[in-house]
């Protein structure tokens, strides 16, 4: 067992500056309402487009998730990223990878260095640590995966407003995943998110025809299923053919509050970098009643977040850097607890039965079964 305290990374921190670079969309997925797990890939988030005349929305009521891969595949959350990579990038070398995590594990990383710079994330945390060859998996642990809002309580309109002011474009879509590959802090990172929606642009346009004239998917109207084997290895979830590839620059972050409390930068910040998103709305009401919300480019305000939260972004990657040292004396599996009270990481041995990938992904990690599993 090792403890962490906020204190000790100072001493840890040893690559300078704290940079993220070499970006890269490297695949993505959306999941379909299906009786069993199914995955359109590429798939497409949705597209924003606000209605002409603005009208009050009602207050978000009934059941939403909080991690949708954890509901429909318990078994293997992490799955359906691999399965997606196989299938939109089959050069992609897995082994190269440092740090494989979804954004949300990170967040609650950086908020454990700066306690309330992440306006969603403040209280404890659990994540899981895996060490597959000398790759860091982050699995991402929560109370609850579902949240369901009776019509006594209220939690906002956000999820109103998403539906009011954004288009599915693939029918049956329940949520849309991205992948982005960058270099951090002398690591390679793999880092999955998922997208309110996306703006439409020449580009994103150019993008999505000529995707969708190579690999000839369905039309987004297109209901019909059409299972493509990705690899036979990945059996947890179908893969749909379906949606279109979309710009990085395109990806858009939705955000809604009160106009009495209204969402200052720094406290997404975190959020839009770790995932490299440069888009962003900001959608201010009065009970409902939205203020002809508008489409930021934030990518010059992420550019002087990075170069103001040096000191925290440096510390984060001697965080992990020290996570892995750990994990390598649990003979490579641990859990992370955060111990709001006393301000320190806990992590422990890991000594349960449960693996965090399917049995058969280990063996991808093999140098000599490598090119051929990606190329299969």
């Amino acid at each position: 067992m090792a403890t962490i305290l906020r204190s000790d990374l100072q001493h840890l921190i040893t690559y300078e500056p704290a940079r993220i670079t070499n970006v890269k969309s490297v695949s993505s997925y959306s999941w379909i309402d299906t009786p069993t797990p199914a995955i359109a890939v590429p798939g497409s988030p949705p597209l924003w487009s606000p209605p002409i005349i603005d009208h009050r929305l009602p207050k978000d009521t009934g059941l939403y998730y909080i991690t949708e891969n954890a509901v429909r595949l318990p078994s293997s959350p992490m799955a359906p990223l691999f399965t997606a990579l196989s299938v939109t990038n089959p050069s992609f070398n897995v082994r190269s990878v440092d740090v494989i995590s979804d954004r949300n594990n990170i967040r609650k990383l950086l908020s454990f260095i700066r306690p309330g710079t992440d306006g969603d994330v403040n209280e404890k945390f659990t994540m899981k640590l895996e060490l597959v060859g000398k790759t860091l998996v982050l699995g991402r642990c929560e109370t609850a995966v579902t949240r369901y809002i009776d019509s006594n309580s209220f939690r906002g309109y956000g999820h109103e407003f998403e539906k009011a002011y954004t288009t599915n474009q693939i029918v049956g879509s329940t949520s849309h995943y991205g992948i982005v590959s960058y270099r951090f802090c002398g690591l390679n990172f793999l880092v999955r998110y998922q997208t309110d929606g996306f703006v439409s642009t020449q580009r994103a346009d150019s993008a999505r025809e000529a995707l969708s004239e190579r690999m000839e998917y369905p039309t987004p109207s297109s209901v019909d299923i059409n299972p493509l084997t990705a690899d036979p290895s990945l059996k947890e979830v179908m893969v749909l053919r379906k949606g279109h590839s979309v710009p990085l620059e395109s990806i858009l972050e939705i955000k809604t509050r009160t106009q009495v409390r209204s969402l200052e930068f720094d406290n997404v910040a975190p959020q839009l970098g770790v995932s490299q998103t440069s888009k962003l709305v900001r959608a201010l009401h009065a009970k409902g009643s939205f203020f002809k919300p508008q489409v930021e480019d934030v990518s010059a305000k992420l550019k002087k977040w990075e170069l103001d939260s040096q000191e925290d972004l440096k510390k984060l990657g001697a965080l992990i850097n020290a996570m892995i040292t750990v994990v390598k004396g649990c003979d490579g599996r641990g859990i992370l607890r955060y111990h709001v009270a006393t301000g320190s990481l806990i992590i422990s041995r890991d000594e349960g039965n449960e693996l965090m990938l399917p049995e058969d992904l280990y063996s991808k990690w093999d140098e000599n079964k490598w090119w051929w599993w990606w190329g299969s």
